[in-house]
C-alpha cells in the first residue's frame, strides 16, 4: 500500500514514520510513506500556501491551488496505481472508526491533505477530496496528528505489518468491543494476582474468560458499542453471567 501526506509540516513525521511497527511495516515493503511539502506545489517566490479569509475573521485560510496541484501531481505516479482515496483531514470529517481504518486497508494507493490554521478553501473539499475524516470532536493545530493516527490504524491492519498476524484481530473495536484485560508476568505483583484461569492451560477457559470480559469492559465502559454489535447466543449468556456477578458482588 503507498500513502502520500501532503503537509506544510512534513518534519513532523519522521520521528513517528521510523519507529515502532510502522517502520518495521515500511523497511518490510508492506506499506509506503511518502511525505511532501505542500510549499513545493506553490508558485509564486514566497510558497505562500494561506491567505486572510474572505468575508473577514480571525486567521488564516489556506489556499486552493497548491492542494490541487499536489494531488494531481500525486494522484498517478509512474510507479504505481492511481489513487483511489483524497482524504482531507478535517474536523468537519467523519470520525475515523475501526471500520474505516479496514476499509482503507484495502486499498493500495491513498492521498492524505493535511490543513493548518484557520482551515482550507472549502473548494478543496468539494472538488478534490473523496471524503473527509476527523479523528475526535476536539480542536487541533492541523491535520498533521490525524494524519499519523490514519497511517498507524491502517499500516496494523496490513499482512505482515504485526509480528503476530492475530493480533489486529484482538484489539480493541476490532469486533466492535473493547479487549479483554492483559497480563504478564510476574503473577503476584504486590499482592495483585493474575486471574487463575490465566495460568491453568485450559484454553477453552481462557477463551471464555477472555470473551467475558470483554463484554464486561464493553457495558462499563462503552455500553454504545453494545448496542450496534453483533452478539452471539454465547455473549448473551456471558452477558448474564456479568450481570449475576455484578448482583452478588462476584
Amino acid at each position: 500500500m503507498r500513502i502520500d501526506v501532503v503537509t506544510t509540516f512534513p518534519e513532523m513525521f519522521r520521528p513517528v514514520l521510523d519507529a515502532s511497527i510502522l517502520k518495521r511495516a515500511r523497511d518490510a515493503g508492506v506499506i509506503s510513506v511518502v511525505v511532501h511539502d505542500l510549499r513545493g506545489w506553490t508558485t509564486d517566490a514566497h510558497r505562500t500556501t494561506d491567505d486572510s479569509p474572505y468575508g473577514g475573521g480571525a486567521g488564516m485560510v489556506m489556499k486552493p491551488e497548491p492542494f490541487f496541484a499536489a494531488a494531481e501531481a500525486l494522484r498517478c505516479p509512474e510507479d504505481g496505481g492511481c489513487a483511489e482515496e483524497v482524504i482531507l483531514l478535517s474536523p468537519q470529517g467523519e470520525l475515523l472508526s475501526q471500520r474505516m481504518a479496514r476499509e482503507l486497508s484495502s486499498r493500495k494507493h491513498v492521498i492524505l491533505l493535511c490543513g493548518h490554521y484557520e482551515g482550507v478553501d472549502e473548494r478543496v473539499r468539494q472538488h478534490l477530496a473523496t471524503r473527509e475524516l476527523s479523528i475526535g470532536d476536539y480542536v487541533l493545530t492541523g491535520g498533521e496528528l490525524p494524519a499519523m493516527v490514519v497511517i498507524d490504524a491502517v499500516a496494523r491492519l496490513l499482512p505482515g505489518a504485526l509480528g503476530a498476524e492475530e493480533g489486529a484481530e484482538a484489539d480493541s473495536f476490532a469486533d466492535g468491543l473493547l479487549e479483554y484485560p492483559q497480563y504478564t508476568r510476574p503473577a503476584d505483583f504486590r499482592g495483585w494476582q493474575v486471574p487463575d484461569v490465566l495460568l491453568s492451560g485450559h484454553h477453552e477457559q481462557i477463551r471464555r474468560w477472555r470473551r467475558k470480559e470483554s463484554l464486561r469492559r464493553t457495558r462499563d465502559g462503552r455500553p454504545d458499542l453494545l448496542q450496534g454489535a453483533s452478539l452471539t447466543e454465547e455473549d448473551r449468556e456471558l452477558l448474564a453471567e456479568v450481570e449475576r456477578e455484578d448482583e452478588t458482588g462476584r
